[in-house]
């Protein structure tokens, strides 16, 4: 069978570890054919450690449009996905846009429509889906051992960052260049799974704190409460100013408690629903009985080498593609809507005012100061390729 050629645009951390992945053959049914990147120190970087016959391009639309490629890796700076991938899909190469999948919900709209014009395969690299853990999770609570969903949390503050990480990019944590902080950046995962996992929130109402623990303009301190449909509540709290951190994901229901932290996961299983037993119970004190369950998982799963295989194989025909990259806009909804409640200083309903929200984030992207960029050492630039 013939291998799926691939072009990776955008050779920075991300770009730089899926062109590994091509390179070193963990995609089986992949190839990598091209990269592009504005950055000619990072081509010539990558030309001189990864070794093999490659087309070069100076910027992604240029290989979108001349590269023999089947499909694209988009792993620039968050405001290109959607100008990018859309590109790539209107061209009719098949698309894998690195997480978020952009920066304001009205891009994503645009994006999301050229997708479902197109005949080629679009995706979003929501690798953390394939974690066992987190499909346990979902499967527990779609399945209903929890019951009805009374309270959500996510306390997850283990990404520290120090200064020089913002000084080594000029679009780092600005909102012109990145759009975001720690939102846009390190929690698309986390506020993906909250969706996928429980569904999306009906309402938010949040508090920011910008360049808190560091000399940034975007946000690196998060404290969210949220509503759900239902009438259940839920707290999600980031930071990227906290060492060692915490990632504690916990999630209670009428039947139970479910929480997943360092790796495992407890279920304290309910022997009768707690709405009944509230109901019926007639003394002074109590509470029902529980069992405990305790899983534990060999891995965190393929992650990125898991996404990029299905989608190789979906492209060939072998599997049905995992994840629909339209899916991608409710986490930006989500994204939006913390940082939108946070800049009006009151509850926002999801999903957010679109426009409100771009002209928000336009007029402080019109504030963004120019910075002095760090150069990373070049053993650091060349690590994605060793």
């Amino acid at each position: 069978m013939k291998k799926v050629k691939f072009g990776v645009i955008g050779m920075g951390n991300m770009g730089g570890l899926h062109a590994k992945y091509l390179i070193g053959g963990a995609v089986e049914n992949a190839e990598l054919s091209a990269v592009a990147d504005i950055d000619p120190e990072k081509l010539e970087s990558f030309k001189k450690t990864a070794g093999g016959e490659y087309s070069f391009f100076h910027d992604g639309k240029e290989l979108i449009g001349n590269a023999d490629v089947d499909a694209v890796i988009v792993a620039t700076p968050h405001y290109s996905h959607c100008e990018l991938s859309i590109a790539a899909l209107e061209k009719g190469i098949h698309t894998v846009c690195e997480k978020p999948a952009g920066v304001y919900a009205k891009q994503v709209k645009e994006m999301n429509a050229v997708a479902a014009k197109s005949k080629s395969l679009f995706t979003v690299m929501f690798n953390h889906r394939m974690n066992p853990i987190y499909i346990k999770m979902r499967d527990m609570v779609r399945g209903g051992d929890l019951g009805s969903l009374k309270r959500v949390t996510w306390h997850i503050t283990n990404w520290y960052r120090p200064q020089s990480y913002y000084d080594s990019s000029n679009w780092r944590a600005t909102w012109a260049g990145e759009g975001g902080g720690v939102l846009v950046n390190q929690c698309p995962h986390q506020l993906d799974l909250l969706q996928w996992i429980v569904g999306m929130p009906a309402k938010v109402h949040a508090k920011c704190h910008f360049g808190k623990w560091h000399n940034i303009e975007t946000e690196d301190d998060v404290s969210a409460y949220l509503e759900f449909p239902d009438g259940a509540t839920g707290v999600f709290i980031t930071s990227t100013g906290d060492y060692p951190g915490t990632d504690r994901f916990e999630i209670v229901g009428s039947k139970g408690q479910l929480v997943a932290e360092n790796g495992a996961l407890t279920f304290y299983r309910l022997a009768v629903d707690e709405r009944e037993y509230n109901k019926t119970f007639k003394g002074l004190f109590g509470a029902p009985e529980y069992t405990t369950e305790n899983f534990s998982f060999d891995s965190r799963g393929p992650q990125h080498v898991g996404i990029l295989n299905n989608f190789a194989n979906a492209i060939q025909g072998i599997e049905p593609l995992y994840i629909d990259g339209r899916e991608g806009l409710k986490g930006v909804e989500l994204m939006n809507g913390i940082l939108l409640s946070c800049w009006l200083n009151k509850e926002v309903a999801l999903p957010a005012d679109e426009n409100l929200f771009l002209s928000e984030l336009q007029e402080r992207a019109k504030k963004t100061k120019k910075k002095t960029v760090r150069k990373v050492d070049a053993a650091d630039m060349n690590a994605s390729f060793r």
